[in-house]
């Protein structure tokens, strides 16, 4: 574990090393990380702000611009901090948190996908049920179980992730904390690894399943 704690930053990989490219990448990562940053806050303002909008089917677009918002704000400032200052180190705990969020808003993202598509298939197949089944209180539940179900998946493939021991040199090969990159430096037994992985990606896919048809039940016998 020596080589573990020896590992006190890492090196992301930068777009080039000219000068010129480096800020060019920073002003067209400027402009669209503001673009997509104004077209998310513009979606939650006219939700929240519009009575018309507070539908069942805009409560989880509204959710789902918030988890955008989020993972593009872990990893794009911080490459474009880098680019401009021309500095690729990120710190060992700025390296655990940038994935332990970038998997949480990720993992999120896909269970309130899943859940979006439960929500179209009553509004299609069982329209004279859509108001009793997709009520208030059950997309309130549906919705706080994906940003939990993302916070343990994520708290799970990050706590295994950084259990390794790093020998393999403090270079990440893209610009942000990538987990695939970051077990090419590991010295530790990678099948246990993927193992873990397995385990809790399996338990990830079981959730997403199991999530939809499980809230509604409970609030049509409560």
């Amino acid at each position: 574990m020596s080589n573990q704690t020896a590992v006190t930053e890492f090196l992301l990989l930068g777009f080039s090393d000219i000068q010129e490219l480096q800020i060019l990448h920073f002003v067209v990562f400027l402009l669209l990380y503001l673009i997509s940053l104004l077209g998310d806050l513009l979606i939650i303002t006219a939700i929240a702000l519009d009575r018309h909008l507070h539908t069942p089917m805009y409560f989880f677009l509204m959710n789902l611009s918030i988890l955008d918002l989020g993972s593009i704000s872990v990893t794009i400032p911080k490459s474009m901090a880098s680019s401009l200052t021309n500095t690729r180190s990120i710190s060992y705990s700025g390296c655990v948190t940038q994935v332990f969020f970038f998997i949480f808003f990720a993992e999120t993202d896909f269970v309130l996908l899943t859940i979006m598509a439960y929500d179209r298939y009553i509004a299609i197949c069982k329209p004279l049920h859509y108001e009793t089944i997709m009520n208030r209180r059950a997309c309130v539940q549906m919705a706080a179980s994906a940003w939990i179900t993302g916070i343990l998946y994520s708290a799970l493939h990050t706590g295994i992730t950084f259990e390794i021991s790093f020998c393999g040199g403090n270079v990440v090969d893209q610009f942000f904390c990538e987990v695939p990159q970051l077990l090419n430096l590991a010295c530790s037994d990678l099948y246990l690894i993927e193992v873990g992985f397995l385990l809790a990606d399996g338990q990830g896919c079981l959730v997403r399943c199991q999530l939809c048809p499980f809230i509604p039940s409970v609030t049509l016998t409560a």
